[in-house]
C-alpha cells in the first residue's frame, strides 16, 4: 500500500516554517557561503574620514540608508504578522529594504492578507511582494500578480524559484516546464519591477542570463551556505521516507560567493542582490565587492524579530557600522567604490 499523507493547510505550513527555523538547526551541514575564502586588502592609510563614508544606495528609485535587505521570510499566519510588523517598523526607522514572504496564502485565504499589509508602520520603505514563480504554471497570471502588489502596496514583486523545496515537499508544486515564457509575460505587463529570487541554492550563470533576457529587473542569488530549506522540509516530513529524501539534499546548491559571480557574468546589466548565509556587515561588504548592490539576511532578522523591534533595530545598527568600517578600512568612500574594491582570495 502506498503511504498516504494529509496535506496541511498553507497557513499551518507557514507556521511550521517559522517554528522550525527558530527551534531547529537548519543550516547547511558542510557547504559554506564561500565568502570566507575572500578578504579585503587592508588599507592602513585610507585618506578618508569615517564620518564621510557614504553607504547609501539607490534601487528602483528609492534611496536606502544602507545596502541592507531584510530578506523574504514569512506571512500568512498570526505569528508571521507579529514578526513582519517588527521587521517593517525597524526597516522604516533605519531606511533599509524589506521583502515579504510568499503571499500565496493570502490569495487562497484573504483573511490572512493583513499579515502582509505593513504600510501603516512602514510607509516609505522599499518593499517587495512575493510569490512562487512555479505558481505561474498553476493558474496564476498577471491579475494575481497585480493583486499581490496592490495588497502589500509593494514597490516590486519577487518571483521566487524554489525547485528543490517543492520537489521534497509532499504537497509541492513541481511543474517548472516552460516557466521562462510565463515569467517574461509578467515582466512585460506588470507595472512594477520583477525580481527573481532563489531561496538558498543559487542561480547558475545561464539561469541569470535567461532571467535577464526575460526582462527580470534584479536577481537575488540566494546561494547555498545559510538556511537549507531541504533541511526545513526534513523536519516537517510526514513520513520517514520523505525525511530521508529531503535529508539527502542537505548540502545541495551553489555557494553564495559563486552565485554572485555567476550573476555578474550572466546578468551584467541589472542589479544583483546577495543573500544566502550572510551573517554580518563584513559579509555584506564582501558581497558588494564581488558585484552585488545589496546584501540580504533572513535568519538573524527572524531571531531578532521574534524578540522585539528594538532587537531588530540593534541588529541593523550593528550591520550598518560593520559595513562602514569595512569600507573605511578598504578605502572605499561609497558603494560604487566598494563594488570596485579588490578582494584577496584564500
Amino acid at each position: 500500500m502506498p503511504e498516504v499523507t494529509a496535506i496541511p493547510a498553507i497557513e499551518d505550513r507557514k507556521a511550521d516554517h517559522i517554528r522550525i527555523n527558530l527551534e531547529q538547526n537548519v543550516q547547511f551541514p558542510h557547504v559554506t557561503t564561500g565568502l570566507e575564502r575572500y578578504r579585503f586588502v587592508h588599507n592602513a592609510i585610507p585618506e578618508v574620514n569615517l564620518s564621510q563614508i557614504d553607504s547609501t544606495v539607490e534601487l528602483f528609485g528609492k534611496r536606502l540608508q544602507a545596502p541592507i535587505l531584510i530578506s523574504s521570510m514569512t506571512g500568512g499566519a498570526e505569528m508571521a504578522n507579529r514578526i513582519n510588523r517588527a521587521l517593517a517598523e525597524a526597516a522604516q526607522e533605519h531606511g533599509i529594504a524589506m521583502g515579504l514572504g510568499s503571499q500565496r496564502a493570502a490569495l487562497k485565504n484573504p483573511e490572512v492578507a493583513y499579515t502582509y499589509q505593513l504600510r501603516d508602520v512602514a510607509p516609505d520603505i522599499l518593499l517587495f511582494g512575493n510569490v512562487g514563480a512555479v505558481q505561474l504554471n498553476y493558474g496564476y497570471g498577471i491579475d494575481e500578480c497585480r493583486r499581490l502588489v496592490d495588497m502589500a502596496e509593494a514597490n516590486a514583486l519577487i518571483l521566487h524559484f524554489n525547485v528543490l523545496q517543492e520537489a521534497v515537499q509532499p504537497e509541492g508544486d513541481t511543474n517548472f516546464a516552460g516557466l521562462l515564457t510565463r515569467v517574461e509575460d509578467i515582466c512585460t505587463r506588470l507595472e512594477v519591477p520583477v525580481i527573481a529570487k532563489e531561496v538558498g541554492w543559487g542561480f547558475s550563470e545561464q539561469n541569470c542570463r535567461d532571467l535577464q533576457n526575460a526582462g527580470i529587473a534584479a536577481i537575488d542569488v540566494a546561494g547555498a551556505g545559510g538556511t537549507s530549506w531541504s533541511e526545513v522540509e526534513y523536519h516537517r516530513a510526514p513520513t520517514a521516507r520523505h525525511a530521508r529524501i529531503a535529508r539527502a539534499f542537505a548540502d545541495w546548491g551553489i555557494p553564495t560567493a559563486d552565485a554572485i559571480l555567476f550573476a555578474t557574468r550572466g546578468a551584467p546589466n541589472i542589479p544583483i542582490i546577495a543573500s544566502g548565509g550572510l551573517r554580518d556587515g563584513i559579509d555584506i561588504a564582501k558581497a558588494i565587492a564581488l558585484g552585488a548592490s545589496l546584501g540580504g539576511l533572513a535568519g538573524p532578522f527572524l531571531k531578532a524579530a521574534d524578540q522585539t523591534v528594538d532587537h531588530v533595530c540593534d541588529l541593523i545598527i550593528e550591520l550598518k557600522a560593520q559595513i562602514r568600517i569595512a569600507m573605511l578600512c578598504s578605502g572605499a568612500r561609497d558603494i560604487t567604490a566598494l563594488q570596485n574594491t579588490p578582494l584577496l582570495k584564500d
